[in-house]
């Protein structure tokens, strides 16, 4: 038999595992105690930023983000830190100007990502340039990784996903993931997906991200070694499978040759800083144990489900694994915990009448806040101004043109509002030094431009966390 084919892990424990089985909610403190264990095992890398934890660190946590990260990269000395970044969403719900979405990219880089993951929710490359120069321009040289958002509906395939993948590799990307927040991409699709991808990339690095909502998971990531997928990203047990990634210690377990010297082992889990060792699954165990404890605390503290039953409906409803669990504490603190299964229907209705989008976020939030309200109020009686701006262009171009008379009669939005080239949008943008003279204008008279971002993103919460922790100015006359 050949060489066993070489794989490397990408932990999430500390970003996507308890965003998707418990809403966001670890502090940092929970962290701490094991990052240096987390440092020693020889991970590709650590996500343990960007996606959902920068709003819950201002809103829920009473957590600087930035801090966090700060402190995060004093422990990991050896591990490079991961983000993901929604291009020109950044971490927010909205386009920003280009100098906002360069700001961010370089204090995120200076503040000690070494990994940017960056994705467009609708796979429009136009929205991701900036962030992906930004990045590339970074004086720390951080890795640059673009995404492929994987979907399934009657205009995508694995060729439409191969010609998106050299684009952003003519982009300048260094890696190509294939993000698969739903858990849609089924074992021997994916074995067919990654074979054309690595024929197509030549060196390039193909990373697979999945969930295990649909039950596919770690039959994926076999198909997906077998074909040459060099990263898979993986979580510890106690934030594993469910709507979250397939587990670590058992994909370990899974090709541990020694332990199954009857058959070949076609592939070993290396470790990213020397490849000529494996991954040790029992040095997971304390570590495994202490995140348990911390499940336990948080499911305790927040009121949280901690556990999804696996869901094959998910390849027809596609909500994300992170917005799942977030979407059932919503609907439990609205009193709508009977229309739950009445929204997961009403979801692909939605998704088709919008152009038929990927379902990550923001895109998942607003197909699913729209879907919400046709549950409560009747079919399109009230939309959102997000769904609004996601018909009308402002988001980039949805994968199939979304109907004409859907946009203006039934959503009664003006001809003149649909949006062409949502760049010349994001160009009238508020500026990076228009969002820093409000700041001013609210009494904080000194901001950082880490402050200024925070607000950028996220105006409201924002300034809530100031008004806890700065002291306010005011000028007044006696």
């Amino acid at each position: 038999m050949a060489e066993p084919k070489k794989v490397k892990i990408m932990e999430t424990v500390l970003r996507d595992g308890h965003q998707s089985l418990c809403a966001t909610r670890m502090r940092y403190r929970q962290m701490e105690p094991m990052l240096a264990s987390l440092d020693e095992i020889g991970y590709k890398a650590l996500e343990a930023w960007g996606g959902a934890t920068f709003d819950t660190c201002l809103r829920f946590l009473d957590e600087d983000p930035w801090e966090r990260l700060d402190k995060l990269k004093a422990n990991l000395k050896k591990t490079p830190i991961q983000m993901l970044l929604r291009g020109q969403n950044l971490l927010g719900y909205n386009h920003y100007s280009n100098d906002v979405v360069e700001k961010f990219v370089k204090c995120a880089s200076k503040h000690g990502i070494g990994v940017f993951r960056i994705f467009d929710a609708l796979n429009d490359v136009n929205n991701l340039r900036v962030a992906i120069k930004a990045a590339l321009e970074a004086p720390e040289k951080p890795e640059v990784q673009g995404c492929l958002v994987y979907t399934i509906s009657p205009v995508h395939n694995n060729d439409v996903f191969v010609k998106l993948a050299l684009e952003l590799k003519e982009m300048g990307c260094h890696s190509i993931c294939i993000k698969d927040m739903s858990g849609l991409l089924a074992p021997y699709v994916a074995y067919d997906l990654v074979t054309k991808l690595k024929a197509a990339l030549g060196d390039t690095p193909v990373e697979l991200h999945t969930h295990c909502t649909s039950g596919f998971g770690h039959a994926t990531y076999i198909k997906a070694i077998e074909a040459g997928v060099d990263i898979i990203d993986c979580a510890l047990s106690p934030f594993s499978c469910d709507t979250s990634q397939p587990c670590t210690e058992t994909i370990l377990a899974m090709f541990e040759g020694s332990k199954h010297e009857q058959v070949d082992i076609p592939a070993v889990v290396v470790n990213a800083r020397d490849e000529n060792k494996t991954l040790d699954r029992q040095a997971l165990t304390p570590i495994a144990k202490h995140f348990l404890g911390v499940k336990k605390e948080l499911i305790e503290e927040f009121g949280l489900k901690g556990y999804f039953d696996v869901n094959p409906n998910v390849l027809d409803f596609q909500i994300p694994g992170g917005m799942l669990s977030n979407l059932t504490n919503q609907l439990k603190e609205a009193g709508m915990e009977d229309k739950y299964q009445d929204l997961l229907d009403e979801m692909p209705r939605v998704r088709q009448d919008a152009g038929f989008p990927p379902l990550v976020t923001p895109s998942s939030q607003i197909v699913g806040t729209m879907a919400t309200y046709n549950v409560a109020y009747g079919r399109y009686v009230a939309a959102p101004k997000e769904f609004k701006d996601l018909v009308r262009g402002k988001f980039g171009r949805t994968p199939v043109p979304v109907d004409r008379d859907f946009i203006t009669k039934t959503l009664k939005i003006p001809e003149d509002q649909i949006i062409e080239d949502c760049s010349v949008e994001d160009a009238k943008a508020q500026s990076f030094d228009s969002f820093k003279a409000e700041i001013i204008s609210k009494g904080f008279l000194n901001p950082t431009d880490e402050d200024v971002l925070s607000y950028a993103l996220f105006p409201q919460v924002a300034e809530e966390f100031f008004k806890k922790h700065y002291q306010q100015i005011t000028a007044y006359r006696r």
